[in-house]
């Protein structure tokens, strides 16, 4: 089987949680000041909220990984994105694999 995310998994994830959402996470996981800081550089400023968000994401090593666990296990399982919905449900249903 072969599962695709419309541009990759983190993008996947910030649309499924929101922006809102996304932030709520990183601010509950202690990194909000980060972010706020992050957000008033020159270079973030003029950037919509979704590309600031990744571009925060990826800015310390581990950072992605951290996150994108984090920001799945906030979402209900009614919002996974859909190529992650499937990937699960491939690992875990001896059925379809």
């Amino acid at each position: 089987d072969f599962f695709a995310c419309v541009e990759d998994l983190e993008a996947e994830l910030i649309r499924a949680a929101g922006i809102a959402g996304v932030e709520q996470v990183i601010r509950a996981n202690g990194d909000g000041r980060a972010l706020d800081t992050f957000r008033r550089q020159p270079d973030q400023r003029d950037r919509a909220p979704e590309r600031q968000v990744r571009r925060f994401l990826g800015t310390m090593s581990g950072r992605k990984s951290h996150y994108g666990r984090a920001i799945v296990e906030a979402l209900p399982p009614s919002a996974l994105p859909a190529p992650l919905e499937a990937l699960l449900t491939a690992v875990t249903d001896p059925m379809t694999g």
